[in-house]
């Protein structure tokens, strides 16, 4: 799954104008989180295509991006949960681009992390590595 941290103009029409093109290039729209500031909109957004594709319709619109892994992590739903692992994965040398809360059940939340180095993250959390690194690893 894709991630990217989209920068746009704050102005009518112009999540339409993403989305729109993005179903064009036939990149589906997994999950998406928008903000604004001022003239400013910034969007979170996972999409289930290649990456490559999403790139090029965010590209060729002029938008500005930072594309990144996301690791899945479910952690207690207390309020300093995240506070501790993102300062585990500051100590690993790992940098948060972005996050958001998944989901919320029976005293735990699920996040997704939007990280620099995903290898690492994985590694700091204590989470399996992905089947490519296990492959590359020969396990």
């Amino acid at each position: 799954m894709g991630q990217f941290v989209v920068q746009m103009p704050n102005r009518p029409g112009e999540l339409s104008h993403l989305a729109r093109a993005l179903c064009v290039r036939g990149v589906n729209i997994v999950q998406i989180q928008q903000s604004t500031a001022g003239d400013l909109a910034c969007a979170l957004i996972y999409t289930d295509c290649c990456d490559d594709d999403t790139a090029d319709v965010l590209h060729s619109m002029g938008y500005q991006y930072v594309a990144g892994s996301s690791v899945n992590v479910e952690i207690e739903d207390s309020p300093c949960a995240l506070g501790d692992i993102a300062h585990k994965l500051a100590q690993g040398g790992v940098n948060i681009k972005s996050c958001c809360v998944i989901s919320r059940h029976n005293g735990m939340a699920e996040w997704s992390l939007s990280v620099d180095n995903e290898v690492r993250a994985r590694e700091m959390l204590g989470l399996p590595a992905l089947v490519a690194e296990a492959e590359a690893a020969g396990n």
